[in-house]
């Protein structure tokens, strides 16, 4: 799984995942910060349900959407955490915006 390097340091911020507050490290995506934390997936398909986790954490698959201050469809692997950020693991398709 996900772990960090041993000498990575870094100042912290305070999000909130899907109600529960999550400490993360400046710097860090949304991605890795819920890796971090112990969050295995991100969001669930729309058809089945199925759980997906990020598998590329580079932008190119998709598979780190979740809802970002409101807003569908964001990729985690390219947001940065930020102070406050209020973050919910994606239910099937959420429209952008919503």
């Amino acid at each position: 799984m996900f772990r960090r390097l041993p000498e990575a340091q870094g100042d912290t911020v305070r999000i909130t995942v899907d109600g529960r507050p999550v400490t993360a490290r400046a710097g860090d995506t949304v991605a890795a910060a819920l890796l971090a934390a112990g969050i295995d997936h991100n969001r669930e398909t729309p058809v089945s349900g199925t759980p997906r986790a990020p598998y590329c954490l580079m932008g190119v698959c998709f598979d780190c959407l979740v809802v970002i201050d409101g807003t569908g469809n964001r990729q985690g692997c390219m947001v940065p955490v930020a102070e406050g950020m209020r973050v919910e693991t994606q239910k099937g398709k959420r429209e952008i915006g919503r």
